[in-house]
């Protein structure tokens, strides 16, 4: 039997959302430069010397706040595809399309956080490597990547063999294949380098999007995304739109 938090336990852990979800507003609306720990703790009616006893440092927090933005985003792709392989008749395509259509709509629907998790949050952190970050992005990386396994392994795809990848390129593969342990022991360096290739299609055209540079020759971008769809899905087997 789990055992009851404390009465002690369930105020600090309010406090502590109520802490993140302050930062978070404050960094939605005016952007990161206007966070510190004395103007969140001004907020909600606290001492600085208070709050610290939560948050050791504003980097410290921002960093709570970026990990609890992976984590929204990944349990968001996970709902829409859970929802998408529940429809009568659908297929891995159906899987696969909600999670771009997902992805490009959280980051529309969000962009100041967009901007936060997949820009710079701080100088010099490294999401997937900070022990505060680490498993929230890795969680949202991986949603796409065990996305991609499944189709894989479901509906074989070709992948380039070793010998027609860049040498140059393939060792950094080898070393991205080794970061992802398990999840990816065994598998073909060719299957990781269409994966890159879809994401940095999937994620060039909805960044670009979310900080309006197609401004400058779209109002709407949604059939230029379209579009990409169109072009990556033969990549993986798939064709969009789907038959």
């Amino acid at each position: 039997m789990a055992e009851v938090p404390s009465r002690r336990d369930r105020v600090r852990a309010a406090t502590t959302a109520e802490i993140k979800q302050t930062a978070r507003r404050i960094l939605v609306t005016e952007g990161p430069e206007a966070v510190s720990l004395r103007g969140i703790a001004r907020e909600m009616g606290m001492t600085a010397p208070g709050l610290y006893r939560y948050f050791g440092s504003r980097d410290e927090l921002i960093k709570h706040v970026v990990a609890d933005i992976f984590a929204e985003l990944a349990a968001d792709l996970r709902s829409a595809i859970a929802a998408a392989g529940e429809q009568p008749g659908r297929d891995m395509s159906a899987k696969v399309f909600a999670a771009c259509w997902e992805f490009r709509r959280w980051s529309l629907d969000h962009p100041r956080e967009f901007g936060l998790i997949f820009a710079t949050p701080l100088p010099g952190l490294h999401v997937q490597k900070d022990e505060i970050t680490s498993d929230s992005g890795g969680e949202f990386g991986n949603t796409f990547f065990v996305l991609m396994l499944e189709l894989w392994r479901r509906r074989p795809f070709p992948v380039p063999a070793d010998d027609e990848i860049d040498p140059g390129l393939l060792k950094q593969l080898e070393r991205y294949r080794d970061g992802l342990g398990d999840l990816a022991a065994g598998l073909p360096f060719g299957l990781l380098l269409v994966f890159l290739r879809c994401w940095v299609r999937l994620y060039g055209i909805v960044s670009l999007e979310v900080f309006g540079h197609l401004g400058f020759a779209l109002d709407d971008a949604r059939p230029m995304f379209e579009l990409m769809l169109s072009e990556m899905a033969p990549m993986v087997g798939l064709r969009y739109p789907p038959g």
